[in-house]
């Protein structure tokens, strides 16, 4: 396959994992209490770091001449499903919402990963890429330590 095709593909998986994490996170939000100010804040922060990852990936397919896309993975709305059934069960606490997020932020991982380890992709992309992973790595342990210290 094409360079191009691979990197293009690429991105746009990309872009439907933050924008699985955007609607991800509005969620969340919206089952937080009045008591979790602190959460609704850091989830609007990382709501802003993935409208930002999803526009630079988004110039970057336009330069190659393609188009973005505009939705969400399958397994994120299968996500987002399951995790309204789970909250029937559970409630909407603070760690049930924090467990959550983790595993959202887990599958971003795995799909930045998964992207650079695939063969062909550019340099310039690569470190974009790279980048924005690190990114949300960070995202990832904030929710971690906030989940842990929730749990413990």
């Amino acid at each position: 396959m094409e360079n191009s095709t691979i990197n293009t593909e690429i991105l746009n998986d990309l872009i439907e994992i933050n924008n699985d994490r955007v609607t991800g996170y509005e969620k969340a939000i919206t089952e937080l209490s009045q008591q979790d100010s602190d959460l609704r804040s850091l989830f609007s922060e990382m709501i802003m770091q993935s409208n930002r990852n999803r526009s630079a990936l988004t110039q970057e397919i336009q330069v190659l001449g393609a188009s973005a896309d505009t939705g969400t993975t399958t397994s994120g709305k299968i996500y987002r499903a399951w995790m309204d059934i789970k909250a029937i069960f559970t409630g909407h606490d603070r760690e049930t919402v924090l467990n959550n997020c983790e595993y959202g932020e887990d599958a971003a991982q795995k799909a930045y990963k998964m992207a650079l380890e695939t063969e062909g992709l550019s340099a310039n992309l690569r470190g974009i890429i790279s980048e924005q992973q690190e990114d949300l790595k960070a995202s990832h342990d904030k929710i971690k330590a906030l989940r842990d210290r929730v749990s413990s």
